[in-house]
Parts: structure tokens; sequence; C-alpha cells
């Protein structure tokens, strides 16, 4: 140990370090004054060496205690700012959602103003898909519709009321069609569901803008133009044998679902074709009274309405690939095949006759994958040797009308001209003069020599009874 002196702070540091006899026991020995340690047996200053081990042991120990205390007080601010920055991110959070809400509210109140998002329950799913197949349009030669607006532009009327048009309710004390019975030729009572105004110019836009400019089948000739009953008869003419069925439920089997699925076969988007499909498709219904008030209950399923200026042609678009199937089918068998709307007609000759049973399974096979039914009570197999009728018209030999109610007709005419309109009637239509004129006009059609003479007799009946209008003159005022 070196004997030279130390400072007064280094002393002061030692005893803190230590404690102030081990400091002078230190000093004693550094200055000679007492032994070194081990030199002397049974030392006295062991005991001051051993109390100044256990008081550093001590001030370590106090040391880590005070490290200790430090790391739990760090641990419980380290927390505290968690908890902190966590109620603040938390509020953040909780406000951007809040706003993000809000936005989301805006756009939709502004998406609402500008198309319809919601068309009832059941029918809404595909509003949101705007996107039209271009190309299937153009294929088509239609117009590009994809949005509700551009549809309400298109037919020129407002937002509001095309939704008005196309919502589909369970139960509305608002109805858009008039129901009616009218007498079938057959027998029986056929549902009439004549379209109200407004949504009668709808379902006529559709016709006119989309649907009539889609090409149909050649064997299709109901409700098409340039062809009528005499188109659908005339291939029928001089065959050995004729076969008559006929589609049962015609209009209520095409459903909501078949009509909108057409619309985006021909490339529509799925919103547009969901407005078209319910603006041409509605359901059964039925008048309820509850307080005072009247509803209209819907009694199952949407379909296509008969009445609905649009909806001859839906069937005609729908029926097409039954029409090539059926044509094809009946070619095969030596068989020729029309359609005029729901009466489906085969007619063939010589050998290809032991075919007869192969027509009628095949089209009943084809007709039901297509969704159709078969009317069971309405099929008929007209040989040469029977009275062959195609829609209304003989073709045995040649296009005519039936003799014997051509036989009525004219006695009928010969009584109306003689004795006037009072007690005659002609077919299930209330208005005589409109009855008769238009069988004179079915009988032109199909025989222009005979169907001639009888208009100008029908002529003659309406200037003899159907009184003129008189023009009323109002007068104007002094």
């Amino acid at each position: 140990m070196t004997n030279q002196p130390r400072t007064r702070q280094e002393l002061y540091d030692r005893i803190r370090r230590s404690s102030r006899d081990e400091v002078i026991l230190e000093e004693m020995i550094r200055l000679g004054f007492w032994p070194a340690a081990g030199e002397m047996p049974k030392d006295p200053a062991d005991e001051i060496r051993r109390k100044g081990e256990i008081m550093r042991e001590l001030e370590d120990l106090r040391a880590q205690n005070r490290q200790l205390h430090n790391e739990e007080a760090l641990k419980k601010e380290a927390l505290a700012q968690r908890l902190a920055e966590s109620k603040r991110k938390q509020q953040e959070t909780k406000e951007r959602r809040e706003r993000e809400r809000q936005e989301r509210l805006e756009i939709w109140e502004l998406k609402k103003q500008q198309e319809i998002v919601f068309l009832g329950e059941g029918v809404s799913a595909g509003l949101n898909k705007t996107e039209c197949d271009r190309d299937r349009l153009q294929s088509y030669g239609l117009p590009e519709y994809g949005t509700s607006g551009e549809i309400a532009a298109a037919m020129g009327i407002s937002l509001g009321e095309l939704r008005f048009l196309a919502f589909s309710r369970r139960a509305s004390n608002v109805s858009h069609y008039i129901r009616f019975k009218i007498a079938k030729k057959t027998g029986g009572e056929r549902l009439i569901s004549a379209p109200m105004p407004r949504l009668k110019q709808a379902q006529t836009w559709i016709l006119y803008h989309i649907l009539e400019k889609v090409n149909l089948h050649e064997a299709a000739h109901g409700f098409c133009r340039g062809r009528s009953i005499v188109t659908n008869a005339a291939p029928h003419v001089g065959a050995d044998v004729v076969i008559n069925l006929d589609l049962q439920d015609f209009f209520p089997s095409i459903s909501y679902k078949r009509v909108k699925g057409l619309f985006i076969s021909l490339g529509y988007s799925e919103a547009a074709a969901t407005i078209f499909g319910l603006i041409c498709t509605d359901a059964a219904v039925e008048a309820v009274e509850l307080d005072g008030k009247t509803y209209y209950v819907s009694l199952g399923d949407r379909h296509l309405p008969q009445g609905a200026p649009s909806s001859p042609a839906i069937t005609n678009l729908i029926c097409r690939r039954l029409d090539l199937r059926l044509t094809k089918m009946a070619a095969s068998l030596g068989f020729v095949y029309t359609r005029y709307a729901d009466d489906l007609t085969f007619s063939g000759s010589g050998e290809n006759l032991r075919q007869i049973c192969n027509v009628l399974k095949r089209t009943e096979a084809i007709a039901t994958h297509e969704g159709f039914t078969i009317h069971p009570q309405k099929t008929r197999v007209l040989h040469r040797s029977q009275h062959q009728e195609v829609t209304g018209i003989v073709v045995n030999e040649k296009l005519n009308v039936d003799r014997e109610t051509l036989k009525r007709f004219r006695a009928t005419l010969f009584h109306i001209e003689k004795d006037g309109l009072a007690g005659k009637h002609w077919g299930n239509y209330p208005d005589l003069i409109q009855s008769i004129e238009g069988f004179a006009n079915f009988v032109a059609m199909v025989n222009p020599e005979k169907g001639g003479k009888l208009k100008e007799q029908v002529q003659r009946i309406k200037a003899k009874y159907r009184p003129k209008r008189v023009k009323r003159i109002r007068r104007k005022s002094n």
C-alpha cells in the first residue's frame, strides 16, 4: 500500500463506500501503525473489516432495492402511458368510424336520389350490378341501359315514377292493373290483366325499344310483325295429318326470374334486367278490405300478365330455344312445326306418319325441359279425312274458314241487315258491330274473295244502324 497522502475528498469518498473505522484502520496500516491483515494472530481489526464487508453488502442490497422500486415505477408509468394511448386511439377510431358512417349515409342518400337501391324483398340483390355486356347488346342491335337513372331518362320519366312502377310489394293499396275475365272459345274463362296507363306506357316502351328489335325463330307466328294465323296455318295445308298441342297456363308459367334472365341473356346489367322484369310481370292478387281501405295482397310469385303489351313478345323470345329444338326434332322425323302463342302445330305426310307417337313423346319431353307443360286435354291428331284446323283456319286443301261457321255468319248478317241489331249477337264481344266487323276482317284475311263481300255487307249494316256522331258546336258567348 502506498504511503502517499490522500486528499480530503478521497477520504470522504472512501468513508461513504465503507465505514469510518475501516478507513482509519486502512490509514493506520498504510502509515505503519498497525500490521497488515493476516500478520497478527487474532487481529482485532478483523472485526472492523468484517463490519465493512457487511456494510458494503448492505449498501449493494439497498442499491438493488432502489433499482427495483424504480423499475416498478417505470412499469406503472409505462402502463399508464399505454392506457392513455389506447384510450386516445379508441377515441380516434370512434370519431373516424362516425365520420365514415356519416359519409356513407350521405353517399347513400345521394345514391338514392340518383339510383334505385331497393325495389322490394327478394328482388333487390342485383341492383348494384350495373355493368352491361356491350358486345352482346351490339350483336342484337340493342341500346345500352345499365342503371336505373339511364332507364328513367330513356323512358322520359322521373326516377321516383320508375321506382313506383317497378316496386314489388306483397301487399299494397295501389294496383297497376285492372283485372277482368273473358270467355274462352273452348269454354271456361281467361283472366285478363290490363295495365294502368303509366305502366302500359313503360311496357310499350320496352316492347318498341328492346323486345321488337330481337329476331324471333321462324317457327313463331303469333304477335309477330308480318306474321299471322294465316302464315301459321299455311305450312300445314294439304298434309295427311295435323297435330295440335297446347301449352298449359302459358303466361302464368313464365315467372319473373325467367323474364329477368331473358334481359340478362340479351346483355343487360342485372340492375336493368331486374327493373325490366318487374315492370313486365305481376302477381295474382286478392282484394282485401281493412279499416275502410282496399289492399291488394299477392297470392303467389310474379309472372307474365296476359293483357300487358310486352307479354306476347317476351313469350316469343323465351320460346326461341323451344322453337329451335322442336323445329329440329320435327324435321328429323319428316314433320313441319309452327307455333302461334301457346298453340303448337305439327304436320306430316306419307311414311312419316308412323312417327306420330315419337313426335308427341319428344314434344312433351322438350316442352317439359324448357319449363312448359303440354295440356293433356287439348292434344288433337287430325287426319286428312277429318276437319283439319290450325288456329281457326281450315287447312285440308287450302286456307279456308270453317264452312258451318261461315254459313252461320252469313245468316247472322242477313238477319241484322233485315231486322236490325236488337236481339242479335256474334261471338263473346258486347259490341255487335265490332264483333261482326272483326270476323269479316278475319275471313278476308284467310279468303280475300269471300271476305271482301262480307266486309261490304258489314259496312252497309254500319251505315244503316250505327248512329252518326253529331258534332257539338260550342256557342261563343257574346
